[in-house]
């Protein structure tokens, strides 16, 4: 009775990992059949996708493209200091281990804050910037680490941080932008937010090795709208058909006022001006049955001729409430007159982003 049992389960499941089956949520324990190269991925033109893309506790995503992978990196959570997935169709993912399990001397020993990691490749090396306490000014400081694969482990062997604006709060949330020149930049904000005093986002070139930083930062933009509040933060610059787009985040990141606008600056320095339409990310809270709430902290994609917004929201648990995990969610951003318009955030399945045809 046994053996007839289990020799058609068997058959089964067999038959089942030939076929390559996926699940339409992205969790870790889903992403166990996930494709092996973008490449091999035969996707019907009504397959579809649902947000969010990956149901685990990955706050402040990154993505980075590598060939034909996707890595994606986040803050802190689960013991883990720089948490790691791969894809490759950004749907579907599998969690991998800490890419920098170790910290940098000149970073205090405190859980919970290693923050916002990006990871951007020079020379065949791949530098990881992120965040984390300094000893010295008891302040949250952003550091390098560097790794010869994207994977990590990443190392930072720096006897103090690459960028401490100690008198402004300290400094989070870098992210890196090469330009069509070769020249590279580091976006950055003042955690002046920390201290009741007004928080920028800055801009900085970077050296040709991207370990140190060329002259002064420069202040792009700050909170002086209402929908900010007393932060703006994550900041990400996009150019597109010779304009540049620097994407923010603002307001308390913990509630539903926390939302995404973007500035249209002349140079990757500035100036830049916000966009009148502000914010174009927010809460939905309409359809208590689909709460969206404190969409934020985005990174944007480039895949062919579509760009794609890569952010966080938090968990809904029941009874409409926030919960205490982010998720990461996709939405695509089409442009209308040169002007990001954000169709999200999407509960309704859409087209995965990724299709290769037989």
């Amino acid at each position: 009775m046994k053996l007839t049992f289990r020799l058609p389960c068997i058959l089964i499941l067999s038959l089942c990992l030939v076929m390559n089956a996926c699940l339409p949520f992205a969790n870790e324990s889903q992403a166990s059949t996930f494709p092996t190269s973008i490449n091999t991925v035969t996707v019907s033109a009504g397959e579809t996708f649902q947000n969010p893309v990956l149901r685990e506790n990955f706050a402040d995503p990154f993505i980075l493209q590598r060939d034909d992978t996707f890595y994606l990196y986040a803050t802190n959570s689960s013991g883990k200091n720089i948490p790691l997935a791969i894809s490759t169709d950004l749907v579907h993912w599998k969690i991998q281990g800490d890419a920098m399990p170790a910290l940098p001397k000149w970073t205090k020993m405190t859980g919970g804050l290693v923050w916002a990691p990006e990871v951007m490749e020079f020379n065949g090396k791949f530098l990881l910037y992120y965040t984390a306490r300094d000893q010295t000014s008891n302040k949250q400081c952003v550091g390098v680490a560097v790794s010869d694969r994207p994977e990590g482990k990443f190392r930072d062997i720096n006897p103090t941080p690459l960028v401490c604006q100690s008198d402004q709060g300290g400094t989070i949330d870098a992210s890196p932008f090469r330009d069509e020149d070769g020249k590279t930049y580091l976006y950055f904000k003042n955690d002046g937010n920390c201290c009741g005093i007004p928080t920028y986002i800055w801009g900085q070139e970077l050296t040709e090795d991207g370990l140190g930083l060329v002259g002064k930062p420069v202040p792009l933009i700050r909170n002086d709208a209402l929908w900010e509040g007393n932060v703006i933060e994550a900041p990400t610059m996009f150019k597109r058909n010779g304009k540049y787009y620097l994407f923010y985040s603002a307001n308390d990141y913990a509630s539903h006022l926390y939302a995404v606008g973007y500035a249209l600056c002349t140079t990757p320095m500035g100036p830049c001006t916000k966009a009148k339409e502000n914010p174009i990310l927010k809460s939905a809270l309409e359809n208590k049955e689909a709460m969206v709430i404190g969409p934020g902290h985005q990174t944007i994609l480039q895949i062919g001729e579509n760009t794609w917004m890569i952010y966080h929201a938090w968990e809904v648990v029941a009874g409409s409430r926030r919960g205490d995990r982010r998720f990461v969610w996709m939405d695509l951003v089409e442009w209308d007159n040169e002007k990001p318009v954000l169709k999200g955030p999407t509960t309704h399945p859409q087209p995965l982003p990724l299709v290769s045809t037989p």
